[in-house]
């Protein structure tokens, strides 16, 4: 987190994590898409010839509180190609909150365990202690055959500590419904650590709903709250 406690700027930073072409690209390209022109900046996007991401994508979206604080929230994603580890290390430093985004596909099983316990050695890296940073997992690609069912993913779920959402990103769907359940975490997590209500008057549903009313929820399967009062 960076704030600008003069300027009353608070800007957040969330990392989207996973094997290569797991979806993380996918699911900014979702949300991008979704997102009210006025108030998203630039998607910027490097593709290469073995994967979609060969640095990192960075998406903004900016959007002022009822008491006056300017939020900005940066998506990241990291490049999912083993050679490009300092990048991913790189790219996680300084992280509120992570998207770790795996493929349903069971024959990608192992790539997944691969790469989360390269985020863990990354946050260590980091300084960052496992269990003291908000974690969402997608397991993405559902339409596909030969993935895991939900009930393993339930069992995971049971037996972790993180949330696990279900998602086809290509479609848009899960995608919105990760990024709600992560930013409700990050910010549940900020606010015990910087009581930031108090000294800034912003609430977690103000923040929430001035970030998804900007948003095109068609569709998802968000709280009435944020779907402005619809079942």
């Amino acid at each position: 987190m960076q704030l600008n406690a003069a300027q009353r700027e608070l800007a957040l930073k969330i990392v989207y994590y996973g094997p290569g072409l797991s979806g993380k690209t996918t699911n900014l390209q979702a949300i991008h898409k979704r997102l009210d022109a006025a108030s998203r900046g630039r998607l910027m996007t490097l593709d290469t010839a073995d994967d979609r991401t060969l640095f990192f994508d960075l998406l903004p979206i900016y959007f002022q509180s009822e008491g006056g604080l300017k939020v900005k929230i940066k998506l990241y994603t990291v490049p999912g190609q083993v050679m490009h580890n300092s990048t991913r290390r790189l790219v996680l430093r300084g992280a509120d909150g992570i998207a770790f985004i795996a493929d349903s596909q069971r024959s990608q099983s192992r790539a997944n365990n691969e790469y989360w316990q390269n985020m863990l050695s990354n946050l260590r890296e980091n300084g960052i202690e496992y269990g003291k940073i908000p974690i969402a997992v997608q397991f993405n690609k559902r339409d596909l055959p030969d993935i895991r069912s939900s009930e393993e993913l339930g069992e995971i779920a049971e037996r972790g500590r993180e949330p696990i959402f279900e998602a086809i990103a290509i479609q848009g769907i899960g995608v919105l419904e990760t990024f709600h359940g992560l930013l409700r975490m990050t910010w549940r997590d900020l606010e015990a650590k910087h009581d930031l209500k108090r000294k800034f008057g912003l609430r977690e549903d103000e923040f929430l709903r001035s970030v998804f009313e900007k948003l095109d929820t068609t569709g998802c399967d968000l709280p009435p709250e944020i779907l402005g009062g619809e079942s």
